[in-house]
């Protein structure tokens, strides 16, 4: 049931990534701050959100599994 979730989460995050990248290569705002040289900046943020994001959701998951395994005992 876990790995269940865990894959909808990992399919959800992957589209969303996807979905940005595909949005991003149509903007003319993405090629303002490529020339600006901007656009590192943007993607460094980016990825840290998404990292930040991960951390707490394997952090939440393994707080929920203490709990789950407390409330059994």
């Amino acid at each position: 049931m876990r790995s269940w979730k865990m894959n909808r989460l990992m399919t959800l995050l992957i589209s969303l990534l996807i979905t940005m990248a595909a949005s991003a290569q149509d903007a003319e705002m993405a090629d303002v701050m490529r020339a600006n040289g901007k656009i590192n900046v943007v993607v460094a943020v980016l990825a840290t959100i998404f990292i930040g994001l991960i951390v707490f959701l394997i952090y939440l998951d393994r707080r929920v599994k203490k709990l789950e395994k407390e409330s059994k005992g």
